[in-house]
């Protein structure tokens, strides 16, 4: 468990800041806003937003150890783009997680590179070990007018 642990913990490049935190209800549950910039492409940066349960509320609900799987992301360029060495499979590549439970979920964003239309896509879903979840959100930010040549990676 704690190897794992490790791995999941290495895995993870990207860092997050917390620029905004809104509350909900009485009860103390907020929606939490986090800047995540992308570690191999300077100038994007994704603002994701979560749902985050309170105390009162996992006292309430009886469910210890886990926050719901809804999430929102937006990326934009803010600043002039510099693409690395990125990964170009249809997969793509995991830019950021983060825990969501004890042990079972995490909330990832993936990055993808669309060729075809020169632009990358950034996926924000759950990852759950036992069953997968489809609440996930998209976003977009388009190269054509920001990096006609790559420095670092093979679009060229």
């Amino acid at each position: 468990m704690a190897g794992c642990a490790l791995l999941l913990g290495l895995a993870v490049p990207a860092s997050a800041q917390e620029v905004g935190e809104i509350s909900t209800d009485w009860l103390g549950n907020d929606i939490k806003i986090e800047a995540i910039s992308d570690p191999k492409v300077q100038g994007v940066t994704c603002h994701v937003s979560y749902f985050d349960r309170s105390v009162v509320d996992r006292l309430r609900q009886g469910n210890w150890f886990e926050d719901p799987s809804n999430s929102s992301i937006a990326c934009r360029q803010t600043g002039p783009i510099v693409i690395g060495d990125i990964d170009l499979d249809d997969d793509g590549e995991e830019i950021f997680s983060t825990r969501r439970s004890l042990v079972f979920k995490a909330l990832v964003v993936n990055r993808v590179y669309d060729k075809a239309n020169d632009t990358l896509i950034y996926l924000s879903h759950s990852r759950e070990i036992k069953e997968g979840s489809a609440k996930m959100a998209i976003s977009t930010v388009p190269l054509f007018a920001a990096a006609p040549n790559w420095t670092n990676g093979k679009p060229q």
